[in-house]
């Protein structure tokens, strides 16, 4: 029984140690949350969090930085995917939880003013408005944030199941980052995209196999509009350009990913594409939106020729 009062430390230790993480440093108790017998106390743990002890410092490591630190804590192996995953958790920590809900609830609450507007109740909320509703959500705790934005989220999703048909049909809303006004079914396609992707970030922060939420990626597979020109960077092609064929399974489809000076989709699909990818649908978008890291890329997919995720990664960086 000689270890017993050192083991009590060490054990008390831990408790002190996510406590504060819990309290300040809500992604470093993610980041580590997997390891057993020690969790936070383990080298890898004292040696990220030594070098990276708040959210600031953390969102800044490079995936250099951190694939020395694991060597320097004794890794060996999966030494690559975990960087992947520190990478992913550390660049969004500086939003806590709450943080991600108050983005949300603070755009469900523009949204709502905006379509308001275009109902004819109300004005278009401008700059100085939405820097307002920025603000109320930026003064609330955690608790209120969480609250709000149930309450908020409800709200706007209430709003758009009250429009009447012909409203559907013939409304027209400003979203912003298009350049023209979209109906009623492709905002609200919008809106279900961002929040299935952030709610797969806070998921993804807690574990490395979180995928889409089922049923998700049927409605926005394919679906108008399609931003892959605007999300894809042909840049880290270097002027090649491929023809990829893609087949997705939960919903199955068949498409060509054109990697070109414009990157874009086409259902005309060559009998022998410069290489092949097949994944879940869900996958693909998560691809598209930049969060298909090795450390959240599922086992079934699969690719051959051309079809490198190392550079679709870098193609799709995510926004």
């Amino acid at each position: 029984m000689r270890d017993a009062p050192a083991v009590w430390d060490r054990i008390q230790l831990g408790q002190r140690i996510r406590s504060l993480l819990h309290d300040y440093f809500a992604a470093g108790l993610a980041a580590f949350a997997h390891l057993r017998n020690g969790g936070v106390t383990r080298a890898e743990a004292r040696v990220i969090l030594a070098l990276a002890p708040t959210p600031a410092r953390a969102a800044v490591l490079t995936r250099g930085q951190l694939r020395a630190a694991l060597r320097r804590a004794g890794r060996v192996r999966h030494v690559d995917q975990d960087v992947e995953r520190l990478h992913a958790i550390f660049r969004a920590a500086e939003w806590d939880i709450s943080q991600v809900l108050s983005h949300l609830g603070s755009g469900a609450k523009i949204r709502r003013a905006a379509l308001l507007a275009s109902l004819g109740e109300g004005s278009k909320p401008e700059r100085g408005d939405m820097e307002a509703i920025w603000a109320t959500w930026n003064g609330m705790t955690r608790r209120q944030r969480a609250d709000a934005f149930t309450r908020t989220a409800e709200d706007l999703v209430a709003l758009y199941e009250s429009l009447d048909a012909p409203t559907r049909e013939n409304l027209r809303l400003d979203v912003g980052l298009l350049p023209a006004p979209v109906d009623v079914a492709t905002a609200a396609r919008l809106l279900l995209s961002e929040l299935a992707l952030h709610s797969w970030d806070v998921r993804a922060g807690f574990d490395e196999h979180a995928t889409l939420t089922p049923g998700i990626a049927e409605h926005l597979l394919h679906q108008e509009p399609d931003l892959t020109g605007w999300i894809g960077k042909p840049d880290p092609l270097g002027g090649a350009k491929a023809v990829v064929a893609v087949t997705t399974s939960e919903p199955a489809s068949v498409f060509a990913l054109l990697l070109k000076d414009r990157i874009s989709v086409d259902f005309d699909v060559p009998d022998e594409p410069d290489g092949t990818l097949t994944l879940p649908a869900e996958a693909w978008l998560r691809l598209v939106a930049g969060r298909l890291g090795p450390s959240h890329t599922p086992e079934d997919v699969a690719t051959t020729g051309a079809a490198d995720l190392d550079l679709l990664r870098k193609v799709f960086p995510g926004y």
